[in-house]
């Protein structure tokens, strides 16, 4: 009997055993399926935050699409215009523009190059010299704002009667076209020495005095400069503004910086509406560019030097 029992146990042992060893296998079965199936369905089917990212992205590519076609049309309209105004600056001008762009890169590169080809014991001599160069030149620039100082408080008031604005409003600086120096006639297409600055302004537009004084000349008749105010600032500067369409001012009136003396205009030989302005220094006639600083700071000064540069041709 007791020998049965055993037999008994153990049987029923083995069957548990085959039992759990059953469920195991059914179990990673089912994980095994559950992960087949989970792999399946992500290849084939989108979770709803998976649809959802995947729309936003598509959203996402057609508009980055649609800013690059507007990108690519934005820069064929300004290559556009860029070409069209070369092409108007050529046919008034009978010349290339100048590209101050083109200079700076080329400079640039030319500057990497040498950079470049040089060992650091050399780059940082060099350095040390470079700073020493500018420390000299700041002792200078310093030594020369004294002896400026010292020239303005001697004038004093007389600082009132220096030519230092432009006659015209200009923020943008870009109405000045034609600076001081030799120039292309407009009707003659010949080198001529243009003593004066252009400003391409609307006929009407207001013209300022640009420092106190008398007006010594009202010019009415018709001649090449047409309709022009001579002021007289006394210290030896005198100023003057041709082909204006309408004069305020009367010979011998006093008039002070920021007056209005005149309205531009396109009278005398003109070959379009434009202000025609001059300084003159002891009867000498002189760059009226170096006469603005009172307006300009030392950045917007460069910028309009290189803007009056690259018109090659007057107006007048």
């Amino acid at each position: 009997m007791a020998g049965k029992k055993d037999l008994e146990r153990l049987r029923r042992r083995k069957r548990r055993k085959q039992q759990i060893i059953r469920a195991t296998v059914h179990l990673f079965v089912w994980f095994g399926v559950a992960v087949i199936y989970y792999i399946g369905f992500s290849i084939f089917f989108d979770t709803p935050f998976e649809y959802q990212m995947k729309h936003s992205t598509d959203r996402l590519r057609q508009e980055y699409d649609r800013l690059a076609q507007r990108y690519d049309s934005l820069a064929m309209v300004l290559d556009n215009l860029s070409e069209r105004d070369r092409n108007v600056f050529r046919i008034l001008f009978e010349s290339e523009p100048y590209d101050f762009d083109a200079e700076v890169e080329q400079r640039q590169a030319a500057t990497y190059e040498k950079i470049v080809g040089r060992s650091t014991r050399q780059l940082k001599r060099e350095l040390k010299e470079g700073v020493l160069e500018m420390e000299n030149r700041l002792v200078e620039l310093g030594d020369s704002y004294l002896r400026l100082q010292e020239r303005i408080d001697t004038v004093g008031r007389g600082c009132n009667n220096i030519p230092s604005i432009q006659p015209v409003i200009n923020k943008q600086l870009t109405l000045l076209t034609a600076s001081y120096g030799m120039r292309i006639h407009p009707f003659f297409k010949t080198l001529q020495a243009h003593q004066g600055v252009d400003y391409t302004i609307p006929e009407g537009s207001r013209v300022f005095a640009t420092a106190d004084g008398v007006v010594r000349d009202v010019s009415l008749r018709s001649s090449t400069q047409g309709r022009t105010v001579v002021i007289d600032h006394g210290n030896g500067y005198e100023t003057s503004y041709s082909h204006l369409s309408k004069i305020n001012v009367r010979k011998g009136q006093q008039v002070r910086r920021g007056d209005i003396i005149a309205l531009s205009g396109d009278t005398g030989l003109s070959l379009s509406p434009h202000l025609h302005y001059e300084v003159r220094k002891d009867g000498m006639r002189v760059d009226p560019v170096h006469y603005f600083f009172m307006e300009l700071s030392p950045g917007e000064y460069q910028r309009l030097m290189r803007i009056a540069q690259a018109g090659m041709q007057s107006f007048d």
